[in-house]
């Protein structure tokens, strides 16, 4: 268990490591060992580890199987200590594109990842993994942060749009991008393999599908204009699995309703609609005793949750969503297997007082197969 959440945060971000052959054996095999188990499939442990032995002996790496490459990436969603939606980490659909060799061909794949994941609103739990990262394989590299964001622009007046995408658009504007400076320009995807220059692909405009916001009750809050995209889509993260590194692999759940509500909307630093709720509800908002920014709070999150059930398409709220990972938790203690977890992630952003969590402590162990950030900066322009 890690210190602090420092420690944590520094466990998250390391480096893909390139293990040496010894390593590699270790860390495929531990794996191998745990996901054949699971799988019911423990007599053919030996023969799986003796060809893996043979392979890596050859090559330097081995390739996992269709089978072992899908439980690992379920594996890998059950130890991701930073979500709660971890109940339905067995239902996760594993897309093996492994054969994109081109970045036409990953930004393809991502677009069909897109709308399979969508599913008319009924989203699917969903993950596409490119090929690893080996010494006989190149290494693939989504630069967006998620496969449908916003951009953002930094204006003599402000900044227009998403603050928190302000640096990613302006390397797309330099690398040939011009966006039509709105609040909510979808971005092209930047894809890179091996060392071939990034390259840019618009996204076709059928395939960013937003919710216009409303509320059941104040009929104003649709003259904000607010709108957002409708599948949350990580894209700038490292997936493990066996000593293997898959630096592009795509995955999504679906919304809480208040990452959206009371993150994206409500934060200083990212849309900052607090004020302009709070005022439109009649307070001042300059006075923090009445709690404006609460009242406003609720009312933004109110307003996501029913616009998304009004556009069909899936989102939880976050009550729900902490007793779902209760059912998580329950299960995994029947299954024999500890949580690992970071609270100050699982938390929810509102009201966290009256869920579950709030009075948890957590093993803050990293495990794998995981997910890991990937920090290295923008490519120069």
């Amino acid at each position: 268990m890690f210190d602090s959440l420092a420690q944590h945060e520094a466990a998250l971000t390391q480096p893909a490591a390139e293990y040496s052959p010894t390593e590699l054996r270790e860390r495929a095999s531990t794996f191998i060992e745990q996901c054949y188990d699971e799988l019911g499939k423990r007599e053919a442990v030996d023969d799986r580890l003796a060809a893996i032995e043979r392979e890596i002996s050859e090559t330097g790496t081995y390739t996992q199987t269709t089978e072992e490459l899908t439980h690992g990436a379920r594996m890998a969603w059950r130890n991701s200590n930073r979500c709660i939606g971890r109940l339905f980490w067995q239902s996760l659909d594993v897309l093996d594109e492994r054969d994109c060799e081109s970045a036409e061909s990953v930004h393809e794949a991502c677009c069909r990842h897109i709308e399979y994941a969508r599913n008319d609103g009924d989203i699917r739990p969903t993950i596409t993994i490119f090929q690893p990262d080996t010494p006989t394989t190149e290494r693939v590299r989504i630069w967006n942060d998620q496969l449908l964001r916003y951009a953002g622009y930094e204006t003599d007046d402000g900044i227009v749009g998403d603050p928190g995408q302000c640096e990613f658009t302006a390397y797309c504007q330099s690398i040939g991008w011009e966006g039509d400076g709105g609040r909510f320009d979808p971005l092209p995807h930047v894809i890179q393999v091996g060392d071939s220059e990034p390259e840019l692909f618009e996204l076709p405009e059928e395939l960013f599908v937003e919710v216009p916001i409303s509320h059941p009750d104040y009929e104003w809050v649709a003259d904000l204009e607010l709108r957002w995209y409708d599948v949350p889509i990580i894209s700038n993260m490292r997936l493990e699995i066996g000593g293997l590194n898959y630096t592009a692999a795509p995955f999504n759940g679906w919304y809480m309703g208040t990452e959206i509500g009371a993150r994206n909307f409500a934060d200083e630093d990212r849309y900052d609609m607090l004020s302009a709720v709070g005022e439109r509800l009649g307070y001042d908002t300059s006075k923090n005793r009445s709690l404006w920014k609460d009242e406003a709070l609720v009312v933004l999150n109110q307003a996501v949750l029913h616009s998304y059930n009004k556009a069909g398409v899936k989102i939880v709220d976050h009550h729900t969503a902490t007793d779902q990972f209760a059912q998580f938790e329950q299960n995994e203690q029947r299954d024999g297997r500890s949580v690992t977890g970071d609270r100050s992630w699982l938390v929810p952003p509102m009201s966290s007082a009256t869920t579950h969590v709030f009075d948890q402590s957590y093993d803050t162990t990293v495990r794998t197969p995981g997910f890991f950030y990937m920090q290295e900066s923008l490519p120069d322009r």
